[in-house]
């Protein structure tokens, strides 16, 4: 297993491309994070400047609700998409060099390859998630004055139900580099669907005559990235009238997977069925 893995990152580690959109990633991440305090309450000024009894402003970074918060904003599909062309980019390669090909005629079994990538996979959620997580620890205890154990780890399931979202967004782009074979086409066809297809589907499911069946909350990106469906802000609740979470809910993180399981399967089918 970890010899699979070691030669994965001896080919990943030489590509210029996945450090520029790791950095990136990184990035507009840290960026998307530290300012999310300061933008909503831009808002929240613009919108009492129309009320007559103006909201107070929200704090995003104390514990225990800086893990729903960052979580939150750490899912939004713009950032999420950085690491799934990483993955896209990864898979296309094996096909684009032959490197697959090359692979199976040295010795590697079908599933051995299979593996390997889902153990890059794997990692590199794991390791997304830690440095969020990092993050998280940082900035609740810069801006927290909370000396309670049981309070600061009192939500840290949602880095759980981030690190759900993430690997299940990463499998949703190996199965389109995967079933593509091409780079361009992948990521334009992924990018399309996460930013296009999926969101006019979702809002056009939220019609009122379709509204009751909540199907749209069962779309394959829309299910990953809504693990954390919003930030701890009780103005959401106030105004907007939406149910805030308390926990991360084991069935939105099982459909999640339940999706990153099936698509697993039909790329498995695929290899066996057809040719390199």
């Amino acid at each position: 297993m970890i010899k699979l893995l070691r030669i994965e990152l001896k080919k990943i580690l030489t590509y210029r491309i996945f450090w520029i959109l790791t950095g990136l990633y990184f990035f507009f991440l840290a960026a998307g994070i530290l300012l999310a305090e300061f933008i909503f309450n831009n808002m929240i000024n613009d919108f009492n400047k129309r009320m007559p009894i103006p909201f107070p402003h929200v704090r995003f970074y104390f514990f225990p609700d800086i893990w729903q918060n960052i979580t939150y904003f750490a899912s939004i599909r713009y950032v999420l998409i950085f690491p799934a062309i990483i993955i896209i980019i990864l898979i296309t390669n094996e096909f684009a060099n032959k490197t697959i090909r090359q692979n199976v005629v040295n010795g590697m079994s079908r599933q051995e390859f299979l593996w390997s990538k889902m153990q890059v996979i794997l990692l590199l959620s794991v390791v997304i998630t830690l440095i969020v997580g990092i993050g998280i620890l940082i900035l609740g205890f810069l801006n927290s004055d909370i000396q309670s154990f049981s309070i600061i780890i009192r939500r840290s399931s949602f880095i759980l139900g981030f690190f759900v979202s993430v690997f299940s967004v990463l499998i949703l782009a190996f199965f389109f580099g995967f079933l593509m074979r091409n780079t361009g086409l992948s990521i334009a066809l992924f990018v399309l669907y996460v930013l296009i297809i999926e969101p006019v589907v979702y809002f056009t499911l939220k019609i009122p005559p379709l509204q009751p069946n909540k199907v749209s909350t069962y779309l394959p990106f829309n299910s990953m990235i809504r693990i954390t469906e919003y930030p701890s802000v009780p103005m959401l609740k106030q105004i907007m009238g939406f149910q805030l979470q308390s926990h991360v809910s084991l069935a939105a993180c099982g459909i999640s997977l339940l999706y990153s399981a099936v698509m697993i399967g039909i790329v498995f089918w695929v290899l066996y069925k057809k040719d390199l």
